[in-house]
């Protein structure tokens, strides 16, 4: 029987197969994008980690420089307050006086004595004492030396008075005048900075009590202060010690070694030049020392004006301070050319003395112009160490 039933429908036109076609590219397309997309991923993250493989080691590096920069630094801040202490402190200023000393030994051409040591241990013992008086007065200025000063005070003291009393000891080894003069810098310093004049004062003031009206007695209570508290007084208190210290202790030990008394006038015979040439070097050395004195006044101008201290930079300024300064170095450089004109000096002496006036002028000049003002505590004292270099050099030359 013949099949009447319509076959299998079929298409003609393709749509069932380019719709196939395109489905297949289509799953192949999105297949192809899935893959590149992974596949920039993967490079970005390629990329990512070799940058981090490149600067991971510069950071690395950087802060490891940090830290070492760190320690350094902290190094240096835990060395430098132990020196900035010790340069401002007695230790120094004892080296600079016994090379101070040995200056005066040579410009007054007398022999080596123990003079050097004497002075270096009385100064030590008189600027610790004051350096623990006045502490908390000097925590402003120099705040290393003044925790040193409250930290160690009974150590200190105790060293400043087994120092006074072995200069003491040594003192006796050049007569009477080498005591005397190793016992004027401690009455020196009780006039200078305790409170011994503004005690005595009140002490007369309570005893006449009776006697005047009590607002008389309260003004001159209030008019007796410490010389450190009275203008120029103050530094030429200073120099003086320094200088009958640097001068006389030489001469006075020169003159016992000679087998003489030792009294004044053995003291005058003993130098080269006699009585003139002791004359100019006292001169010298005072004038040097009121500049030395004054200088670290710069310095101390807003902790002296607190406390009530009378000093040229509290008074006139630090401008006016400087001329003041500069008029008394281009003194004490008269003085030396008097001295060589005179033929009391001798020339290259004379040299090494003059090359300390100009670093002094030199450092005067730095005064109220440099930022780091506890300079001006060092270098006036680091000046001798140059004058007293350059006399080796000549005495070793000839």
């Amino acid at each position: 029987m013949e099949d009447t039933s319509d076959p299998p429908s079929t298409a003609f036109d393709g749509t069932e197969s380019l719709y196939r076609s395109n489905s297949t590219r289509t799953d192949e397309s999105s297949t192809g994008d899935g893959a590149s997309a992974a596949a920039a991923r993967v490079a970005d993250g390629a990329r990512h980690v070799a940058r981090t493989a490149v600067s991971t080691p510069a950071s690395v590096a950087s802060r490891v420089s940090a830290r070492a920069r760190t320690a350094q630094t902290g190094r240096a801040a835990r060395i430098a307050g132990p020196v900035a202490a010790f340069a401002s402190g007695s230790p120094f200023v004892a080296t600079v006086a016994a090379v101070e000393t040995l200056i005066a030994t040579v410009l007054l051409g007398v022999p080596l004595t123990p003079a050097p040591a004497v002075v270096a241990l009385v100064t030590f013992a008189v600027y610790t004492v004051d350096h623990v008086a006045d502490a908390d007065a000097d925590a402003r200025s120099t705040p290393e030396r003044a925790t040193l000063a409250r930290r160690y005070a009974d150590q200190l003291m105790i060293a400043a008075t087994l120092a006074y009393g072995l200069a003491l000891a040594l003192a006796v080894l050049g007569g009477p005048l080498a005591l005397a003069v190793t016992l004027l810098p401690g009455a020196f310093w009780v006039l200078y900075a305790s409170d011994w004049l503004p005690n005595v004062g009140r002490l007369a003031t309570d005893s006449v009590s009776g006697l005047v009206s009590s607002g008389t007695v309260e003004g001159v209570r209030r008019r007796i202060p410490r010389l450190k508290d009275v203008l120029v007084l103050n530094s030429a208190v200073v120099a003086l010690g320094w200088a009958v210290a640097v001068t006389a202790l030489p001469l006075a030990f020169a003159g016992a070694g000679a087998g003489t008394v030792g009294g004044l006038g053995a003291a005058r015979d003993a130098a080269a030049g006699g009585a003139p040439l002791v004359a100019v070097a006292f001169g010298y050395f005072f004038l040097r020392s009121f500049v030395d004195a004054e200088l670290p006044n710069v310095r101390d101008v807003e902790a002296d004006a607190a406390v009530g201290v009378a000093t040229l930079p509290v008074v006139l300024g630090v401008v006016a301070t400087r001329r003041v300064l500069y008029g008394v170095d281009v003194a004490t450089a008269a003085l030396l050319a008097v001295a060589v004109a005179g033929g009391l000096i001798a020339w290259p002496i004379a040299g090494a003395l003059v090359a300390g006036i100009v670093l002094s002028l030199g450092i005067t000049g730095l005064a109220g112009r440099i930022e780091k003002r506890s300079a001006l505590g060092i270098a006036p004292d680091c000046s001798y160490l140059v004058v007293g270099a350059l006399l080796a050099g000549v005495h070793l030359v000839g």
